[in-house]
């Protein structure tokens, strides 16, 4: 195994790896909508909740030399599950022609008050 460790300039203290690459799948630890370099949760609705955990996501992803089109799965953790258009809109953007498999998953609350949480597995 590998773990992948993004740079950020703020430290995280949660016991685990951002990204474990294993037999040829990098798994992404949930990525919640806060600024891994500011801790700050953004300001708006899910959109740009939504925009900051997929940003997260990437960044894993970079890391480990892959990039978007490289993602085979997503879990989207959202607080309130009449969000959903406006995520799947997001989604679409953001991932383009590529269409990973998904599913999104409301949940009662998420970490420090964020909207979103992505969690992902991409191949190498």
């Amino acid at each position: 195994m590998k773990m992948i460790y993004p740079k950020y300039d703020s430290e995280n203290k949660g016991h685990y790896s951002p990204g474990v690459i294993s037999n040829g799948i990098l798994y992404i630890s949930g990525q919640i909508s806060i600024d891994p370099d500011t801790r700050i949760v953004p300001n708006g609705g899910i959109e740009e909740h939504l925009k900051q955990a997929l940003l997260n996501v990437e960044r894993v992803l970079k890391e480990a030399g892959l990039n978007r089109n490289s993602v085979v799965q997503c879990r989207i953790y959202i607080t309130d599950i009449n969000y959903w258009d406006a995520v799947n809109e997001v989604y679409a953007e953001f991932f383009g022609e590529h269409k990973p498999s998904r599913i999104v998953v409301p949940v009662p609350e998420l970490h420090f008050g964020c909207l979103a949480e992505v969690e992902a597995i991409a191949e190498l």
